[in-house]
């Protein structure tokens, strides 16, 4: 079986903790990395080399078929059995058991005993579930001391909040990690891009109860007629071009209401998955959706592949349909871990299909309220709130953007000066991945410079001279500059000078210095500056600036002795050391 570079880092993560510690790891892969090809080789590797059982523990039957079929496809020399009570299999004598928890949390006997086992879409551990967990890993240990725990997830947080690794938990540290950004990067996850959409519903009464919205509130702000109208317009328009739909929605009423818009106004059918949906009309769906032939009757008449699905609290982990290009969020979520594993059902590849992107519509305003999908960061429950919405829209074009913009890198809108509001929910456009990057370009009206003393910093620390260009009334974009540092901080200042003093001006040693002389109009006046924003970033660049003349060095006598006069002592070239050709004269004397 040959891993991926990433697949195998894990394994070797996962060997190397529980070689050198005695709790239990957890691997974090991004939903359609192959988690289950990690899964497969530990287990192989767990049989053949150290003569060893595994057993996998999943919450749902879906899951626990594909983690079977995936072991089965890279592994068939290992004997698999299945213990699931919805899979009518209760296979217990294998090298491998793959389980259902609900299905063997109190028959650790009847399994026997285990070297390894391994819990798949682990995130998916409640807090009031960890007893079920414990219970079982009790009774295992009861049977073999030793054995071991592992873990698998694509978000290492509760879906209702709160990390699952913690010492008090089941799983007690992260030994293995990577991001989405690199894997898209790196080829291996499809490209995440978003659409604009119109459709506004009000959100801002929403309460939370146990992580997550309170679902009353949720399904009375967006099972409106005229929001539901709306958006599903909007899908019908935006979709035209996508392949397969996968769309969420707040209830079973919801998702009915919104599948019967879309057929209404695409003339496409839209089937709906519920808690409700039988098990087998389920499995048909998602065949279908992967463009498979299902039969429609005796005579086994094909039905049609599905272009657009509608669900509830289904779809979210287990489902595998690479071909899907578009994700639907028709609901808001509190939940970070429940918004990364319902875009990560567009994340898998499928070149096959013609699929280059996922686009991802977000009528909940989730992306304002987590940030981009790369950088969500979850705090402990009753840690406080945390800062402003990392991200913003845009009001003319609907483009999301970084909060740090001025100015929309899609349309050119210029935003007002930051008044607090509240938020709004629009679908989402762009900034949806961190590392995205933006350049604007503005006039400068004014330039001010000062030193910067860093805060709380010791007395010998290095100041910088700190440049803000006025662009607007309220507005200011800044740069610093290191004059007191050496190696290329000071190179990069020197070159900074060089570009804009007049000829002749000293290049200077402190920032006090530099200051003056920029404060006596020796440094060429800044006409127009480009900044660059990347997404995700605390602080944006300065990366051009285009310069008017440089100001001439006059000599002594002429009619700037009196601006000279006004700075403070000690800052002309002589005072400070300048030598004929600018440069500082080394000699102590």
């Amino acid at each position: 079986m040959k891993l991926r570079p990433y697949q195998q880092a894990a394994v070797d993560a996962v060997y190397k903790h529980l070689r050198e510690r005695d709790d239990n790891p957890c691997v974090v892969l991004p939903t359609a990395s192959g988690k289950s090809i990690v899964l497969a080789k530990i287990a192989q590797d767990a049989i053949e080399k150290w003569n060893g059982r595994v057993l996998i523990l999943a919450h749902v039957k879906e899951l626990l078929e594909q983690n079977a079929g995936k072991i089965r496809k890279f592994c068939p020399e290992l004997k698999i059995g299945i213990y699931s009570a919805g899979l009518k299999s209760r296979d217990t004598e294998e090298q491998v058991i793959v389980a259902g928890i609900q299905s063997v949390y109190n028959k650790a006997c009847d399994l026997g005993a285990f070297d390894l086992i391994i819990i798949d879409e682990s995130h998916m551990i409640p807090v009031e579930g960890e007893g079920t967990y414990r219970s079982f890993l009790k009774d295992m240990k009861i049977i073999n001391p030793h054995v071991r725990v592992i873990g698998l997830t694509a978000t290492p947080f509760r879906l209702k909040g709160g990390l699952i690794c913690k010492p008090e938990n089941i799983l007690n540290k992260v030994c293995y990690e990577i991001g989405i950004k690199e894997m898209i990067q790196q080829g291996y996850l499809s490209p995440m891009v978003s659409r604009a959409g119109r459709t506004e519903a009000q959100l801002d009464h929403l309460h939370i109860r146990a992580g997550e919205f309170i679902a009353d509130e949720v399904e009375s702000a967006m099972n409106k007629e005229e929001v539901t109208d709306a958006a599903c317009r909007e899908i019908a328009g935006l979709t035209a071009d996508r392949k397969t739909v996968l769309i969420f929605c707040t209830s079973v009423a919801h998702c009915r209401n919104v599948a019967e818009k879309i057929r209404q106004y695409t003339g496409k059918e839209c089937a709906v998955v519920t808690g409700e949906t039988p098990a087998q009309e389920r499995a048909d769906i998602i065949a279908r959706l992967r463009g498979e032939q299902i039969p429609s009757d005796l005579f086994g008449t094909p039905m049609p592949p599905l272009k657009y699905c509608a669900n509830v609290s289904v779809m979210t982990t287990g489902l595998d349909v690479p071909n899907i290009d578009c994700i639907v969020m028709l609901r808001p979520t509190a939940s970070p871990g429940l918004l990364l594993q319902c875009a990560g059902r567009g994340f898998r590849l499928s070149p096959e299909t013609g699929k280059s992107s996922c686009v991802f519509l977000d009528f909940g305003g989730n992306i304002l309220r987590h940030g981009p999908l790369d950088m969500i960061r979850v705090k402990e429950p009753g840690t406080g709130k945390g800062g402003d919405a990392p991200a913003k829209k845009c009001p003319q074009c609907l483009a999301l953007i970084h909060a740090a913009y001025q100015k929309c890198p899609d349309c050119g809108y210029e935003f007002p000066p930051p008044q607090k509001t509240n938020l709004t929910e629009h679908a989402s456009r762009d900034g949806i991945i961190s590392g995205e990057t933006f350049t604007d370009e503005y006039d400068v009206m004014d330039v001010y410079y000062q030193v910067h003393e860093k805060r709380h910093a010791d007395s010998g620390t290095p100041k910088t001279m700190r440049i803000d260009y006025q662009i607007s009334l309220n507005d200011f974009k800044s740069e610093w500059v290191c004059p007191e540092h050496t190696g290329y901080a000071r190179d990069k200042f020197v070159k900074w000078w060089k570009e804009r003093a007049a000829i002749g001006c000293p290049i200077p040693r402190t920032a006090r210095e530099a200051v003056a002389l920029a404060n006596q109009g020796l440094l060429a006046a800044p006409q127009s500056i480009t900044v660059k924003t990347v997404t995700g970033e605390k602080f944006n660049r300065i990366t051009k600036c285009v310069l008017g003349e440089r100001p001439v060095m006059r000599e002594p006598g002429d009619d700037t002795d009196e601006i000279a006069a006004e700075d403070p002592p000690g800052n002309s070239p002589a005072d400070l050391g300048v030598s004929q050709d600018g440069e500082y004269d080394d000699i102590p004397f």
